[in-house]
């Protein structure tokens, strides 16, 4: 690529980035009155955020085994009250383990 393309490139990044953040403030003037609108405008981070994460915890690893494994003994760990710091220090514990007596 050229520096012309980069460049062109990085500006549409840019505008795309910027109008997706900028138009809904200027369109919506008052407060969300619909509740299934609030309520799914509520989700949409999380959901954003499970469908960027869930494929990399299972494909990062060595075997996709090790992944599962990982994600089911956190969610387990989450699930009985502990923290995000310690769940993620299990499910990393976990993967390395796991990853080392699959070799």
């Amino acid at each position: 690529m050229e520096n012309r393309e980069i460049i062109i490139c990085i500006l549409l990044a840019i505008i795309t980035t910027n109008l997706i953040r900028i138009l809904p403030m200027t369109l919506i003037k008052g407060r969300i009155q619909n509740v299934y609108l609030r309520s799914f405008l509520y989700y949409v981070p999380y959901v954003t955020l499970a469908v960027m994460t869930f494929p990399a915890i299972i494909e990062t690893t060595m075997s996709p085994i090790s992944g599962i494994v990982a994600l089911l003994v956190g969610i387990v760990a989450a699930w009985r009250g502990a923290g995000l710091f310690p769940v993620a220090i299990i499910c990393c514990a976990i993967a390395y383990l796991m990853d080392g007596m699959l070799l």
